[in-house]
């Protein structure tokens, strides 16, 4: 589908279809599955979502001042397995916090193979603040690996509210390179490393993640086939 013919909404993706008459939009499948955003005041967990961000590792160290700046701006989504919540191509940016579960970003090219750059689970967050601060649109998709709640905010307005914390955004900035360093270093992996390797590397990094992520999802990251995969662990080469 041409990229003229989505458009990404805060509550989902919603796809454009002309050739019924009335050329309404629909959403698609994923989007339908997904409830709408609901601000952090009016969440009916709010008290424990509240207390799970505090927990996040980029937020932990806000005072209490920043938090009642913050937290008007936030709104929770949950999400099921497979949801797209930041399209290839978008221009439309958001910024979140992960409460529960397992994001992916990934990358897929005009034929459709698609390449998983990294995961991202409870306390950390994914952002799309560099292709917001060079003009250009989301080099990649952020997916719901597993069912997912997130808090979440605009870019526009996370940038707003870190140029009025300078140390956060400083922070912040850290933790945005250090992520864009890590995901080069795995594409050099790919290519330097041998299956075991690859695996071995994995488990030494992300070892909370091992036992969680479907067997499929982890091949894919490792450049794998889950076939692959089984037969390194049936030979013991691989603890997995």
């Amino acid at each position: 589908m041409p990229l003229t013919a989505v458009k990404i909404h805060r509550a989902g993706v919603y796809t454009y279809n002309p050739s019924r008459r009335a050329r309404v939009l629909r959403r698609s499948a994923s989007a339908r599955a997904n409830p709408p955003m609901i601000s952090l005041a009016r969440h009916p967990h709010h008290a424990a979502v509240r207390l799970q961000l505090r927990q996040n590792t980029l937020l932990s160290d806000l005072p209490a001042s920043a938090w009642s700046e913050l937290e008007p701006l936030l709104s929770v989504i949950d999400c099921r397995k497979g949801a797209l919540l930041e399209s290839q191509g978008a221009v439309s940016m958001e910024q979140y916090f992960i409460l529960d579960g397992i994001l992916k970003r990934v990358v897929s090219n005009a034929e459709g193979k698609e390449m998983i750059l990294r995961f991202a689970s409870e306390h950390d967050f994914d952002t799309s603040y560099a292709a917001w601060r060079l003009g250009t649109p989301v080099p990649y998709s952020i997916r719901a690996v597993t069912p997912v709640r997130a808090a979440t905010l605009g870019m526009e307005e996370w940038v707003a509210f870190i140029e009025r914390h300078p140390l956060l955004k400083t922070r912040f900035e850290f933790e945005v390179m250090k992520l864009m360093s890590e995901v080069m270093a795995h594409t050099i992996t790919l290519h330097l490393l041998d299956a075991p390797g690859r695996v071995a590397r994995f488990m030494r990094k992300h070892d909370a993640l091992v036992e969680r992520l479907p067997k499929k999802e982890l091949a894919a990251y490792l450049n794998l086939s889950p076939e692959t995969l089984s037969r390194l662990k049936q030979r013991g080469k691989i603890p997995v």
